[in-house]
């Protein structure tokens, strides 16, 4: 890749959007760490979009969302970032149909305010989760009971040419933490939530009642990707933590949460390094202790252990 040449033309490209050289990843992950990215590509909305993927012709990209269930490593990425612009990032009500169409750069927050905002239930689980609708899409995000797979009735793709598609919640195959977007080629642009008319107080004092629980659950006063272990089928993973003996386990300043075990997280000075390396710890101690293996469920990005570590 002549990066030089390639930053040239994006830049040329990109009116709305933006293109930036060595950008920290530590500015666009929840965990804090992670080296440079050789280009960082911001387009606005879906004709700048096509126009990067034109210009990339066929090379390797890393597409990524809020960045809340990222590892980047401390190495970096030698090659283009994609995120998504402000183009992106809208969400619109209509309270009639119980509906709301948004873009995959809106928050799930956002769409929780806008579905709140509609008196529009069903959302309320997705209030507090810190990511993108198109990673949420992309991990079948959940909390507390609920899933996109259960409000989602459409996405909007790309594909690597530029085509752009549309398809159903089933045509998805969303399964716990995974969906189509694991296996093929596309790019989430945006998607409709089908709801059910609720009533505001109602709503409000569910979305309040989740934040009171996850205030009172979670690490989050520190950097972390939220739950960084899948849960295994019959069990759960911070308690297979916790059994473990790992309840404030370091390594460096990565922490097993003493609030959480299933969180990881970065107590102030940690490196994607250290963060990696308690991963891979923790999972070794509870496949030795309970003879389970517990997946993670964060995306590692960048240069690490190729046996542990996979790209997305």
């Amino acid at each position: 890749m002549n990066k030089d040449l390639l930053f040239n033309e994006l830049t040329a490209a990109l009116k709305k959007g933006r293109v930036l050289a060595d950008e920290p990843m530590n500015k666009h992950t929840t965990f804090r760490t992670g080296g440079a990215a050789a280009i960082f590509a911001e387009p606005y909305d879906a004709d700048e979009l096509r126009r990067v993927l034109e210009l990339l012709d066929g090379k390797v990209f890393c597409l990524i969302g809020n960045g809340s269930n990222l590892l980047v490593s401390d190495a970096g990425i030698d090659g283009v970032v994609i995120k998504l612009g402000k183009g992106f990032c809208h969400a619109e009500a209509d309270a009639d149909n119980a509906f709301i169409s948004c873009g995959a750069g809106a928050t799930l927050a956002q769409l929780a305010r806008s579905a709140l905002d509609a008196s529009l239930t069903g959302c309320e689980f997705a209030a507090g989760i810190p990511g993108s609708l198109g990673g949420a899409i992309f991990m079948n995000a959940g909390a507390y009971g609920g899933e996109m797979k259960q409000i989602v009735s459409s996405v909007t793709l790309m594909d690597y040419n530029g085509g752009i598609l549309k398809k159903s919640a089933d045509e998805m195959r969303f399964s716990y933490r995974s969906s189509i977007l694991k296996e093929e080629p596309y790019i989430v642009l945006g998607a409709g939530l089908k709801l059910w008319h609720g009533k505001k107080e109602q709503i409000r004092e569910k979305m309040d009642e989740l934040a009171a629980k996850r205030r009172e659950k979670q690490p989050l006063e520190y950097p972390s990707a939220g739950s960084a272990f899948k849960r295994p089928e019959g069990y759960f993973a911070a308690k297979l933590i916790e059994d473990a003996g790992l309840r404030g386990f370091c390594v460096g300043g990565a922490q097993v949460s003493e609030k959480h075990c299933g969180f990881v997280i970065n107590k102030g000075n940690a490196t994607s390094a250290d963060i990696y390396a308690l991963i891979s710890e923790v999972r070794s101690r509870v496949r030795d202790s309970a003879g389970v293996d517990i997946e993670p469920e964060v995306i590692m990005l960048g240069d690490f252990d190729r046996e542990e570590a996979y790209l997305q």
